[in-house]
């Protein structure tokens, strides 16, 4: 018969409340006043019917003392006067059962602390390291570089494309050289060095390696674990003063080229302690300088190039503003392969990096032991 009421009672309920039901449902059930706090809520959210809500209660036993203020809480949040007076009766048959324990509070992750001072000063010197030769230790080989060049006139993030290039990138004895094969998917005959607008090169090891070379005297901090494309990475913020620096920003229009200080973040896994991300950010440039709000990220991911991986370009996004608008340079690096095998590629624009690829993922803190 108890089956039966519990079944009609639920019926086209949740999940959640059939269980807590069917519980109630053995004859003189006991359960704590956490639970019948969590039962009558549950009953009151769904609009049961407060008769045959007070109905399950006579056949309950509670462990522990039901008080006043509980009743008056749960009226107060829309308990019907029969589920009320069958409250009351429960507490006056608890009159002498002790009160529910305090919950203990519920803990909360700590975050996970930075590296010892050693940890870090080893992560750097092997990050140093792997820059310093980074380029050396490349294979020859070829890529496939696309730039989708934005501009945005209203500085709010409403990019309107300009143009898509697609480039044949070789990198051949250490040098990186670029062949402009297509523009907004049509044959053109230019060089790299001829296209308009913002372009960029040296993303392979070039701005890595300046920013570890001993002559650049790059002042390194601890700044935050991060997560990046699953691994656990240290970051640590970087600046290098402007006499020091050797990154240039060229206007060809214009004849005009700086040198300019910069900062930013390097991320290193955990492990290896090889670079994955650089963020680069230009300060002190001229007020009446073409290009002003410099800042770049360059992300490195594992690709195979013959039967060995490499970390290798992966993204590079370029932002900017010039005197009339913001311009933002998307550049995705695919097909690496062994230098010389381009004659077996047939050549597609390829679709951008998916998103999930260069976004962080909240790190996960650790959890405080008891």
């Amino acid at each position: 018969m108890a089956t039966a009421d519990v079944l009609q009672f639920m019926h086209g309920k949740s999940v959640v409340l059939l269980l807590v039901v069917c519980l109630f449902s053995q004859a003189q059930a006991t359960i704590t006043v956490d639970q019948l706090v969590q039962f009558i809520g549950s009953a009151i959210q769904r609009k049961q019917d407060d008769r045959q809500v007070a109905t399950y209660l006579l056949k309950i036993r509670l462990s522990n003392k039901l008080d006043d203020a509980t009743i008056e809480e749960l009226q107060s949040k829309g308990a019907g006067p029969k589920t009320v007076a069958a409250l009351k009766n429960l507490r006056d048959a608890t009159a002498s059962l002790a009160p529910a324990a305090a919950q203990a509070p519920v803990s909360e992750p700590k975050p996970i602390p930075p590296p010892s001072e050693a940890v870090q000063k080893k992560a750097l010197a092997d990050a140093k390291e792997y820059a310093l030769n980074y380029e050396k230790n490349l294979p020859n080989f070829l890529c496939t570089q696309v730039t989708r060049r934005f501009v945005d006139p209203t500085g709010k993030g409403s990019w309107n494309s300009i143009d898509v290039i697609n480039e044949n990138l070789s990198y051949f004895d250490h040098h990186e050289n670029y062949k402009v094969l297509l523009v907004n998917n049509k044959p053109v005959d230019t060089k790299h060095e001829k296209l308009s607008g913002a372009v960029s090169s040296g993303e392979f090891g070039s701005i890595m390696k300046s920013i570890f070379a001993p002559e650049t005297g790059t002042e390194f901090e601890w700044e935050a674990w991060h997560t990046l494309r699953g691994q656990r990475m240290q970051g640590y913020s970087y600046r290098v003063a402007q006499d020091r620096s050797n990154y240039h920003i060229t206007v060809r229009e214009q004849s005009k080229d700086i040198v300019i200080a910069y900062h930013g973040v390097i991320e290193v896994d955990d492990q290896n302690h090889f670079v994955h991300r650089i963020t680069l950010i230009g300060d002190g440039i001229p007020p009446d300088y073409p290009v002003q709000d410099l800042k770049i990220t360059l992300d490195y991911d594992y690709e195979n190039i013959g039967d060995s991986a490499y970390l290798l370009p992966l993204r590079f996004e370029l932002n900017s503003r010039d005197e009339r608008m913001w311009v933002k340079n998307d550049v995705d690096y695919h097909l690496y392969r062994k230098f010389g095998t381009e004659s077996t590629i047939k050549f597609e624009t390829p679709e951008p990096v998916p998103e999930d690829k260069v976004k962080e993922t909240p790190v996960k803190p650790v959890k405080k032991q008891d």
